[in-house]
C-alpha cells in the first residue's frame, strides 16, 4: 500500500475510534499520526517531540504528545515496546509481523524476520486464549559489541 493511502487510512481509522469514544478530533492529533506514520522503524517520545517542533506546521506540547500516544496505541495504530530502560514505539497498521533483536551492550535495536519462528508462533495452540498478535525480543550481544569486547581482551 502507498505512504499516502496508508496515510489516509489511518486518519480515518483514527477518525472512527476517536467518534467511538468521544475524544475530540484536534488538528495536533492528526498532525503527530501523520508525523508517526513519516518515521520508518522505531520512534521513541523525545525524538517524536523534536520531529514536532522542527515543523513549521505544528507544535504540540508534551502532554498532547503522551496523550494522543496512548490514544493510538488504544486505537491500535501502534504498538509500545519496552527495550531494557526505554520506551519505543512503532506505527501497526499494514506492517509484516517481525522480531527483535536487542543488543545488551549497546541498547541497538534490529529487526529481522523468521518465516520458521512466525510460522511455528502462529501455529501454537494456547489454552483458553485467542491470540491476536505477538512480539518477540532476542537479547543478546551485537557483532560490533562482540568485536570491541574481543579486542580489549586482547589488548590486556
Amino acid at each position: 500500500m502507498e505512504k499516502q493511502n496508508v496515510k489516509d487510512t489511518v486518519k480515518q481509522i483514527f477518525t472512527e475510534y476517536l467518534n467511538a469514544n468521544s475524544h475530540r478530533k484536534t488538528p495536533e492529533r492528526y498532525a503527530i499520526l501523520d508525523t508517526i506514520y513519516s518515521i520508518d522503524g522505531h520512534f521513541g517520545i523525545d525524538s517524536l517531540y523534536s520531529k514536532m517542533m522542527n515543523q513549521e506546521n505544528f507544535r504540540v506540547s508534551r502532554a498532547t504528545l503522551y496523550n494522543t500516544i496512548t490514544l493510538l496505541i488504544d486505537a491500535k495504530l501502534i504498538i509500545k515496546h519496552q527495550f531494557g530502560n526505554s520506551s519505543q514505539y512503532e506505527k501497526s497498521f499494514n506492517i509484516e509481523t517481525h522480531h527483535h533483536q536487542i543488543c545488551t551492550e549497546c541498547g541497538k535495536v534490529t529487526e529481522f524476520q523468521d518465516d520458521t519462528l512466525r510460522k511455528a508462533i502462529a501455529g501454537t495452540k494456547l489454552s483458553k486464549f485467542q491470540m491476536s498478535h505477538y512480539s518477540l525480543y532476542v537479547y543478546g550481544i551485537c557483532s560490533r559489541c562482540a568485536w570491541a569486547k574481543k579486542k580489549k581482551k586482547i589488548n590486556k
